[in-house]
């Protein structure tokens, strides 16, 4: 896509997220890495925007290094953004979009101190095993905190040698962050996340998950990396 289109894409995604609860306020931020073609560098949702309301014009603009030449203020999460483009860039799930919401049902999930680095949720059915794969959380740090960006690139580097990159985080009391091909790829993992989160907390968190040989059924039918 050119740039022109990605602004207009970002918008569309952004209001559509709006529109269903999955963002409020002025929460949440959409990235996407330019290719070469259309000048490299970034755009990224303005800081303290509603994405509800976005104007293709004033979404900020950065160059490779991460320095804003156009638009309104970047939101200050492109740096932790970046590291996940960089991080995933080798992996069997590059990055060329970031989503970061504070889904409802998905931060409802930390609130119970759960394990830090561990999933977020089992494997609870073939598309959410099939659409997202694991979800590390990730331990807590305030809004902006470099040592969340360590502690993602650390999740992504992890996942990768296993042999089961990963297109999701869970920052703990924050939101996810979410990563595909396109903005509505993204927007695809995401709501796949926030509703088997919503699932999971419908039944108490009790459900039996996919077993093994189900999930072995999905790696070799669809290519799941599980």
């Amino acid at each position: 896509m050119d740039e022109r289109v990605l602004r207009d894409e970002i918008c569309r995604v952004g209001r559509s997220l709006f529109d269903r609860g999955y963002v409020h306020a002025t929460a949440g931020n959409i990235s996407v890495a330019l290719d070469d073609a259309a000048g490299g560098g970034f755009l990224i949702t303005p800081t303290d925007a509603c994405l509800g309301f976005l104007d293709p014009a004033r979404l900020a603009r950065l160059d490779r290094d991460g320095r804003q030449v156009g638009g309104d203020r970047a939101s200050k999460t492109i740096a932790l953004h970046r590291r996940i483009y960089a991080a995933s860039a080798a992996t069997g799930a590059p990055a060329r979009c970031v989503i970061h919401t504070h889904s409802s049902h998905c931060v409802a999930l930390t609130l119970a101190s759960p394990a830090i680095d561990q999933d977020l949720l089992p494997p609870l059915t073939p598309y959410f095993v099939m659409k997202v794969g694991h979800v590390p959380l990730v331990g807590y740090t305030a809004p902006g905190d470099a040592l969340a960006a360590d502690r993602v690139e650390a999740a992504i580097a992890r996942h990768a040698a296993a042999g089961t990159p990963i297109r999701a985080v869970m920052l703990e009391r924050l939101g996810p962050n979410v990563w595909h091909e396109s903005p509505a790829a993204a927007m695809a993992v995401l709501e796949e996340l926030e509703e088997t989160a919503r699932l999971w907390l419908l039944n108490g968190q009790r459900a039996q998950p996919l077993d093994a040989e189900r999930i072995a059924e999905l790696r070799a039918r669809f290519g799941a990396s599980w």
